[in-house]
């Protein structure tokens, strides 16, 4: 009798565990995802209804003339909380920096990454990573760059190197019970632009969908259960192109696109007319696979109209369910640009767009990490 009941629990759990990845036909492509990061997976899917939750590259790190003051924000400085999404960058990872590729040691991102989660605040990764052909960085399109991490390529072994590299930093990132932290992975983000290695200017589909269902399936062979795969594209004008180089739904679990504002939105609308489109797009193809969708990027540098957040930003996602969307980083003074500049995103207390950012955080449809923390994402 006792056997019976045990026999009884074990196949209880496996059910609950399956019933767990297909709530609502929404299922993560690890199948052997933490229970936390079904939850998150399953909650942030729920959450498109209420809203979208706002995010801020490096947030916690740095800001508007200021570095690694504990507990400081420029976003919090101007609205009383906390983004509720936390960008950061895995580059350096690759030629075992100490620090990512813009300065942030990683030591300080792993522990970023643990306040955030206790505060129920998410975390998305990105990767910056140098070619592996050439050894230059990341915005080297050598031809053939793509292809060489390809199995059997001349750059395959030193690609698995690196992805080893990530797995180690990846197994350190744990909460106070020592779980592994869920996270939103974007690997080779912006695909179908042109000004990174990986991008499809510098290899075929085929070459694309190789690399990155490789890199899924190794993260996984080596006890990676806790990354959330983002699929990221630049703008695009079509169906087709959005799609040219998915890996397919198996193996991608967020659909989502980059776009930024250049010109004057008061003159132009074009920002808002291409993100809508693409929003529309992804929108038909996420229904269909039963995914969701993000803004991963985007932001207007140095924010010179006062209703950018309000008016702009607003009206450029519409009204579609949208996860979350996330703004660049506040570096301050640029002095690797041409011409050096004050580089930022997200208004700092003192700036003249702060009111229109105050607005934006009190829309009903905006959430902060206070909303985030209510939702319990990481909860069943």
């Amino acid at each position: 009798m006792k056997n019976i009941i045990i026999l009884i629990a074990i196949i209880s759990v496996y059910s609950c565990a399956s019933v767990a990845q297909s709530t609502d036909g929404f299922q993560l492509s690890d199948k052997d995802a933490t229970a936390e990061t079904v939850a998150l997976y399953q909650n942030l899917n729920r959450l498109t209804q209420k809203g979208i939750l706002f995010g801020h590259q490096d947030d916690l790190a740095y800001g508007v003339n200021w570095k690694y003051e504990p507990g400081r924000s420029d976003v919090k400085d101007v609205t009383g909380d906390y983004p509720a999404v936390y960008g950061w960058d895995l580059g350096g990872l690759e030629k075992k920096s100490d620090k990512d590729i813009d300065g942030v040691p990683f030591v300080n991102i792993r522990q970023y990454i643990k306040d955030a989660q206790k505060r129920g605040g998410i975390t998305t990764l990105s990767w910056h990573m140098d070619n592996p052909l050439t050894g230059k960085n990341a915005w080297d399109t050598t031809p053939k760059s793509l292809a060489s991490i390809l199995p059997g390529g001349p750059s395959h072994e030193k690609y698995k190197s690196w992805l080893d590299e990530a797995v180690k930093y990846l197994k350190t990132i744990k909460d106070d019970n020592g779980k592994p932290i869920p996270i939103l992975y974007r690997p080779f983000h912006e695909l179908t632009g042109d000004w990174f290695w990986w991008c499809k200017n510098n290899g075929s589909p085929e070459d694309f969908k190789t690399v990155w269902k490789f890199t899924v399936d190794y993260f996984k062979s080596k006890g990676i259960h806790n990354l959330i795969y983002v699929y990221n594209t630049s703008k695009v004008a079509t169906r087709e192109e959005y799609l040219e180089y998915y890996p397919g739904a198996a193996y991608a679990d967020i659909l989502s696109f980059d776009n930024y504002q250049y010109n004057d939105p008061t003159t132009d609308d074009s920002f808002i007319k291409d993100c809508l489109n693409v929003f529309d797009i992804m929108d038909k193809i996420a229904t269909e696979q039963h995914k969701f969708m993000a803004f991963a990027e985007t932001g207007y540098e140095q924010l010179p109209y006062n209703k950018w957040w309000t008016e702009t930003l607003m009206n450029a996602m519409g009204n579609y369910k949208i996860s979350y969307v996330l703004v660049w980083r506040n570096h301050g003074w640029n002095e690797y640009i041409t011409p050096p500049h004050m580089h930022y995103y997200a208004p700092y207390k003192g700036h003249p767009n702060e009111k229109d950012f105050v607005d934006f955080y009190n829309f009903d449809k905006i959430l902060f990490e206070k909303e985030a923390k209510e939702a319990q994402l990481y909860k069943k």
